[in-house]
């Protein structure tokens, strides 16, 4: 299915992660053995001054992550087409009471020209003062931020008294893209906030939130419990998260997911009929199709269509899509083609 990479099942080294740390009891609410270990492996990944705190779902760590460096009165600066502001139903807004301010992008990427241009308003009482860039890695355009931009952000951000937030829910997508590790990506960059996925990954569920500076790490467990993301049988999300990072497993489920996309892209990319929109990074492609293709494409692999009007769709892969797969797909559009 090229609908979502959340349509994909677990992994099944996750998923006997999750079989094993279900034999025994357990202390709860993170006091776990697996917990600990979790923590451990994380601060190995991103350094020694990160924090980390599991939560169930990427809606959850934007909103419960920002509200650590977010006042009600300040606002998050992000691309018109960033997930916390399209689909996640007005969550930052309502459990902050901290304003959302849009920007227009560039392939789903904004930079500090359009960021700039927000920041007349400091200082002034009566307007939200900004606070936060929250940028999106991959992008919701499927597009990725090179390490040297995320750090242009990130310079800026600071010299400006705001922020850089980073919602990485296919974090390790971008991270095979650019050949470079998480440390590299984000603690070296002067990220202060990370959103960090596994779930479109090949994990059941989970996320965490990672915190690179001390004034949201200090308020984040207080944060977490009241915002209903305490877990009392956190052993769950935590093994599987030493199950996502051993032996690279989170890399090669990434890299299969990407190298998929590559090839339906390949596949197409010369056809008159089909105009791919965006650089296909990581694992998602935006295309434009003749409208009489939706149905008997969808009937082979669902996916889903953007834009009515302009017969624009998004194809996902997947740590389980497999090169029969996408030839099948990529032989039934050729099919469509010739006829």
């Amino acid at each position: 299915m090229l609908a979502s990479d959340n349509s994909s099942g677990v992994h099944p080294k996750i998923l006997q992660a999750l079989v094993d740390c279900n034999d025994g009891d357990a202390l709860p609410y993170g006091d776990d053995n697996y917990t600990k270990e979790a923590l451990k492996r994380f601060k190995e990944v991103f350094g020694e001054r990160s924090e980390t705190y599991f939560v169930q779902s990427g809606t959850a760590a934007n909103v419960l992550g920002l509200s650590s460096i977010l006042q009600p009165f300040e606002a998050v600066i992000c691309a018109e087409t960033a997930h916390i502001n399209t689909d996640e139903c007005g969550a930052l807004e309502k459990f902050t009471g901290s304003k959302i301010l849009q920007i227009p992008s560039r392939n789903g990427k904004i930079t500090s020209i359009e960021v700039k241009k927000t920041l007349t308003v400091k200082g002034n009482e009566h307007r939200t003062q900004p606070k936060v860039i929250s940028i999106s890695q991959l992008t919701e355009l499927g597009t990725v931020y090179t390490v040297s931009e995320i750090k242009e952000l990130a310079n800026f951000a600071h010299e400006n008294d705001l922020l850089l937030h980073v919602d990485g829910a296919r974090i390790s997508n971008a991270a095979v893209a650019l050949g470079v590790n998480f440390k590299e990506m984000l603690s070296d960059t002067g990220v202060d906030l990370l959103s960090f996925g596994g779930t479109k990954n090949g994990m059941m569920y989970g996320e965490a939130i990672v915190s690179f500076n001390p004034c949201s790490t200090k308020k984040l467990k207080y944060i977490r419990k009241q915002g209903m993301q305490l877990l009392s049988k956190m052993r769950y999300i935590s093994a599987q998260f030493l199950a996502f990072l051993k032996d690279d497993l989170w890399q090669m489920n990434a890299r299969q997911a990407n190298n998929m996309a590559k090839l339906l892209a390949e596949q197409v990319k010369n056809m008159p009929e089909v105009e791919i929109t965006e650089e296909v990074a990581g694992n998602m492609i935006f295309a434009k199709i003749p409208r009489e293709w939706h149905q008997p494409l969808q009937e082979k692999s669902y996916f889903y269509v953007l834009d009515e009007e302009t017969n624009l769709v998004r194809w996902v892969t997947s740590y389980d899509t497999t090169e029969a797969e996408i030839l099948n797909f990529t032989s039934a559009i050729k099919k469509l083609a010739n006829h």
